[in-house]
């Protein structure tokens, strides 16, 4: 099996309000992906204000917040375990963050091994 990155992403900081109901079916949409041992990283929330994240940039420059040309907020992740990127996006369209107007994207984690 493969693992997959989804990647939660919010438009606007201020439609980023679930309810106790969304968060709750949220947690119930990792508890199924867990029972069925695809749940790899549970991964964290991020924050979602730009003030409290810094790109450091070539040349050691460091600025404030992410990249300007993001136009979404990414609010958090989770790796999961699938055959294919078919089957990640599946268990990603169950996810409550479309009521909240967000997406998420579903990308392959690459391992490379250090020597």
């Amino acid at each position: 099996m493969k693992e997959f990155m989804l990647i939660f992403r919010i438009k606007d900081i201020a439609d980023f309000k679930p309810t106790p109901e969304q968060i709750q079916e949220r947690l119930n949409w990792l508890a199924g992906i867990a029972a069925q041992n695809k749940l790899v990283d549970q991964g964290n929330s991020l924050s979602p204000f730009p003030e409290s994240a810094k790109t450091v940039r070539p040349d050691n420059e460091v600025t404030d917040g992410p990249y300007t040309e993001i136009k979404e907020f990414i609010v958090g992740y989770i790796i999961v375990r699938a055959e294919t990127i078919d089957e990640a996006v599946e268990m990603a369209k169950e996810n409550t963050i479309f009521k909240l107007g967000g997406n998420i994207e579903v990308r392959e984690v690459i391992k490379h091994k250090l020597h």
